[in-house]
């Protein structure tokens, strides 16, 4: 067992971003738990331009706070995670950016596009009918995954803020790929996802770690560290 980690946390740090205060409370108290150390580093994404800015590290979480200052850092970090079997954490613009980097990279959509950025291509990532911008939901899970397992449970109730979520057409693409669709809302909106073939690569639209600020246990943040010490 690894009993001292080393969290990247990959995007741009703004201290009045409330995922961004809930952050270092959600992984010390899931460091805690597992009576292990756990040392995280802010990577701004401008700062981010080969591999070798995120080696070394045990895990790596893309943090809230989209658009990220470089995108290509962010889409780097995703997809060093993902060929590298590295355990991942997306979360919002995380888990939006995810999602960009599978379309292009695995799935072949080298003009996949983000609505909040881009003009162009073929949008996977599109604005929400509703907004979700601080705002709780009940999301239903997929039995026998990794978000299941660290909830112990199959219908959790999360925070958001965001409007931006995967296009319905790209949902459709999605089907039969080894990123598995993991979580969906009342009305089957995706709500998470997670890559069958990795140890361990999960992104959530929700915001699970802010339950850190009301003391709450953020099951996920424990979930990724677990899988980083193993």
């Amino acid at each position: 067992m690894n009993s001292s980690l080393r969290i990247a946390l990959v995007g741009d740090y703004n201290a009045d971003v409330i995922a961004h205060q809930a952050i270092p409370l959600a992984i010390d108290d899931a460091a805690a738990v597992l009576d292990i150390a756990a040392q995280y580093h802010w990577l701004a994404t401008r700062d981010i331009k080969s591999e070798d800015h995120l080696a070394g590290y045990d895990a790596i979480w893309l943090v809230p706070a989209s658009p990220y200052e470089n995108i290509d850092g962010a889409l780097l970090a995703a997809r060093y995670a993902r060929q590298n079997a590295i355990p991942f954490l997306g979360t919002c613009g995380g888990f939006q950016h995810a999602i960009l980097e599978y379309a292009r990279n695995v799935m072949g959509w080298e003009d996949a596009a983000h609505a909040e950025m881009d003009n162009e291509g073929r949008m996977v990532i599109a604005p929400l009918a509703c907004s979700l911008v601080e705002k709780n939901d009940v999301i239903e899970l997929r039995a026998n995954t990794h978000i299941a397992r660290a909830y112990g449970k199959e219908s959790i109730e999360e925070g958001y803020h965001c409007n931006y979520g995967i296009a319905a057409d790209f949902a459709l693409a999605l089907e039969n790929e080894p990123l598995h669709v993991t979580g969906w809302d009342e009305e089957g909106e995706i709500r998470a996802v997670e890559l069958v073939t990795h140890p361990f690569f999960v992104a959530t639209l929700f915001q699970h770690e802010r339950n850190a600020l009301a003391g709450r246990p953020a099951p996920l943040v424990q979930a990724l560290l677990y899988a980083a010490s193993h």
